[in-house]
C-alpha cells in the first residue's frame, strides 16, 4: 500500500527520440536544383525561339540597315557593312508627322474595337444565361465555328459582302432603299474602309469575349441575384451592382487582351486591301512593315516595332497584375 500524498516514480519511458540523418548530398541537391533542371530545357527553347529575335531587334533599331546591307550579308564587295546611328532611329520617329498620325489612328481604332468587342461580347454572354439550353447549345457552336475561322478566310468573306461589283452588302442595302449603293466603294472613304475593318475584326474576336463571359457569368451566385430582385432591383441595377463588380477582374484581363490584339492588327487591313494598303490605311504594324520590307528601311522599320513592343508591354504589366490579384485571392 501506498501512503497518501506520496508520489510515485514514473517508469522511464521506452520510446525514445528518432534522430533522422542528414540526407545524402546527392538527394540535397536533387531537392535543390531538380525544379529548375527540369525546367531549364524549356527556358532554353523558348529564350532562342523568341530571346534571340529580340535581341537582333534592339540591335537593328540602333544601325542604319537597308539594301546595300543585306547585299553585305551575301557578298562583302556588293554592299557595305551597318553602321550604328545610335538613338537616331527612335528621334527620327519621334519627329516624323507621319508616325504620330498613324499612332494616334491606331489608339483610335483600337479603343473602337476593343468597346465594341467587350459590349457585344458581353451582351452575347448575357443573352447565352438567359436563353433556352438547346438554342444556347447552337449559340456556343456558332461562335465556336467562328472562333476557329483562319483570318485570312474571314477576311475573304467579308471582302466579298462588301465587294464593289457584286458585294451583298451593297445590294441589300439598295433592296431596302437605303439609298444607291450599286457599285458603291466603301474603301474611297477611310472612315467607311475603317469601318469594314472592325467589322472583320469585331466579329472574329466576340467569340472569344462571349464564351469565356458567359463562363465566368455561371460563376455568379444565384443567391445574391435573387435577394436583389427580392429588394426590388431591375436587371440593369442587378448586372451593374451585382454581377459586373464579381466580373470585374475577368473584364480586366479580357480587355487587356483585346487591346493587346487590336493594337497590333495586320492581316485584316492588309488583305482587304489587296496587300497594298494606301497611307491612310496605315496602322502601326503596317507601318513598320512598309518601312521595312517596301521601303528597305529595316533599322527605322526595328525601330517602330520596338515602340509597339514597348506599348504592348506596359499592357502587359497590367493583364499580369490582374492575375497575380485573382491568384492572391483564390
Amino acid at each position: 500500500m501506498v501512503a497518501a500524498g506520496t508520489r510515485v516514480a514514473r517508469a522511464p519511458s521506452r520510446r525514445q527520440p528518432v534522430r533522422r540523418g542528414r540526407a545524402p548530398l546527392r538527394t540535397r541537391v536533387a531537392r535543390r536544383f531538380g525544379p529548375y533542371l527540369l525546367v531549364a530545357p524549356s527556358l532554353i527553347v523558348i529564350g532562342f525561339v523568341l530571346g534571340y529575335p529580340v535581341v537582333k531587334l534592339f540591335e537593328l533599331a540602333f544601325q542604319h540597315f537597308g539594301l546595300p546591307q543585306i547585299l553585305n550579308m551575301s557578298n562583302p564587295k556588293l554592299g557595305q557593312p551597318p553602321s550604328w546611328v545610335g538613338l537616331a532611329n527612335f528621334r527620327r520617329a519621334f519627329t516624323d508627322h507621319q508616325f504620330w498620325t498613324v499612332l494616334w489612328r491606331t489608339l483610335i481604332f483600337t479603343a473602337v474595337n476593343v468597346g465594341a468587342t467587350m459590349v457585344i461580347g458581353t451582351w452575347l454572354a448575357v443573352l447565352m444565361r438567359r436563353v433556352v439550353r438547346p438554342l444556347r447549345l447552337a449559340l456556343t457552336g456558332v461562335l465556336i465555328f467562328v472562333w476557329a475561322m483562319p483570318q485570312l478566310v474571314s477576311v475573304t468573306i467579308w471582302n466579298w459582302l462588301f465587294d464593289q461589283q457584286f458585294g451583298v452588302v451593297n445590294y441589300t442595302l439598295t433592296k431596302l432603299h437605303l439609298g444607291n449603293f450599286l457599285h458603291h466603294n466603301w474603301y474611297e472613304n477611310p472612315v467607311q474602309g475603317f469601318g469594314v475593318v472592325t467589322c472583320v475584326v469585331v466579329w472574329g474576336a466576340i467569340p472569344f469575349i462571349a464564351i469565356t463571359m458567359h463562363a465566368a457569368l455561371s460563376q455568379v451566385p444565384e443567391e445574391l441575384i435573387e435577394a436583389a430582385r427580392v429588394d426590388g432591383a431591375g436587371a440593369w441595377q442587378i448586372f451593374r451592382r451585382v454581377t459586373f463588380p464579381i466580373l470585374r477582374p475577368v473584364v480586366v484581363i479580357l480587355t487587356s487582351l483585346s487591346i493587346i490584339w487590336d493594337f497590333q492588327v495586320f492581316t485584316q487591313v492588309f488583305a482587304l486591301r489587296d496587300n497594298r494598303p494606301e497611307p491612310w490605311y496605315y496602322l502601326m504594324s503596317i507601318f513598320a512593315f512598309m518601312q521595312s520590307f517596301r521601303a528597305h528601311d529595316y533599322g527605322y522599320g526595328a525601330a517602330l516595332s520596338i515602340v509597339i513592343l514597348l506599348v504592348m508591354l506596359g499592357v502587359s504589366v497590367v493583364y499580369v497584375r490582374q492575375m497575380v490579384k485573382i491568384g492572391d485571392v483564390r
